[in-house]
């Protein structure tokens, strides 16, 4: 945990309409990796079992713990309640791995849409943020940061959606959007 841990730690946030918030945060945890950081991928609203290229890719790589929480796609769910239950054992989860500062990076992917959705409390994750060893970058991705959020963080990054593939009925492809 001492490599280049040399300066404080901020909040970042990757959030907006627009293609690229989990790509940039994969990005930076390839990053963290190389300068020896231990981090920790927490996956909200995405399942553990989907055969994403980054889940593929860092399954054996050393230094990446992952945990996943989520049941498909939300359209069109009907176990909202299981839902809930697997985000909140995911986020305590969380929880307690930050707190035990073992990680010098935190990436919270789609979070911003589980606060949105009421399945995470905004005062929860500001009260963690706020809890968090020094030592701890955090990044939240996904749209609908919420503006508590916002105004926590010391980097954010709102991408823009000018065009978007699915708008031309192409669907999500192997290796590109997963």
């Amino acid at each position: 945990m001492d490599a280049g841990i040399d300066k404080k730690r901020i909040v970042q946030v990757y959030t907006g309409e627009g293609k690229g918030k989990t790509t940039a945060a994969l990005g930076l945890i390839v990053r963290a990796l190389g300068q020896g950081f231990r981090v920790l991928l927490a996956r909200f609203l995405k399942p553990a079992a989907a055969g994403s290229g980054e889940l593929l890719f860092f399954r054996g790589i050393e230094g990446i713990d992952i945990l996943s929480s989520g049941m498909g796609y939300l359209e069109g769910l009907n176990d909202w309640e299981g839902l809930r239950a697997t985000v909140e054992k995911t986020y305590l989860e969380v929880q307690r791995s930050v707190l035990s500062g073992r990680y010098d990076l935190v990436v919270l992917d789609e979070i911003n849409n589980a606060m949105h959705l009421g399945l995470v409390s905004v005062a929860e994750v500001i009260d963690l943020l706020d809890r968090r060893p020094q030592h701890t970058e955090m990044v939240l991705t996904g749209r609908n940061a919420p503006v508590e959020i916002i105004d926590k963080a010391e980097l954010v990054t709102r991408m823009e959606k000018i065009k978007h593939v699915y708008e031309n009925g192409i669907d999500a492809r192997r290796g590109i959007e997963f």
